[in-house]
């Protein structure tokens, strides 16, 4: 009789690398619906690392963040500092609601990103365009604001519906992202 047939397999302790798993993300559509600086500028960066990474992006800016795609809002916006309980932690949450602290804040927060050569949001949305993400500013909110489309950035592509935010996504491999 024939022993080998018998044994267990031979292994080593040498690990194998795993096989990476095919990338499935292939299309991101982020919905950006505030406009806070902070809210925003998450926004921009994920959309700005889906294109460096070679994926589609969209953007669909609603309600409040349509401050972000607004020529006279996109590069004047503020971080939120009352009811947002990651600033300052160890300050009462009144402190934040003192005039004038928002504006300081944001002031602070810019100049840091200024340091870190962050760009500000109209860069970073000329950016994503060029890299050919594309901005979609949403239809109602823009009728509730009574904004038109001269309102807007240049790099806006259109004021959309809800469906047509949808439709962005539309084939396999989308994944919707809410800011």
């Amino acid at each position: 009789m024939n022993e080998t047939l018998n044994k267990e397999p031979v292994t080593s302790n040498v690990a194998t690398p795993a096989k990476k798993k095919e990338d499935t993300v292939k299309k991101v559509v982020i919905i950006c619906s505030k406009g806070t600086l902070e809210d925003v500028y998450a926004a921009l960066i994920m959309a700005n690392g889906a294109l460096a990474d070679g994926r589609d992006a969209k953007m669909f800016f609603t309600f409040f963040g349509l401050d972000a795609i607004t020529t006279a809002k996109a590069d004047h916006l503020h971080t939120a500092t009352v009811g947002n309980p990651a600033f300052m932690p160890s300050m009462p949450t009144m402190v934040g609601g003192l005039p004038g602290f928002e504006k300081f804040a944001s002031y602070m927060m810019q100049k840091q990103m200024d340091k870190l050569d962050i760009p500000h949001v109209t860069e970073f949305i000329e950016m994503i365009d060029a890299g050919g993400g594309e901005i979609y500013a949403c239809k109602l909110a823009a009728d509730m604001f009574k904004l038109e489309k001269k309102d807007f950035l240049p790099e806006v592509k259109d004021i959309i519906t809800v469906s047509d935010m949808y439709a962005l996504a539309d084939g396999e491999g989308s994944h919707f992202i809410f800011i």
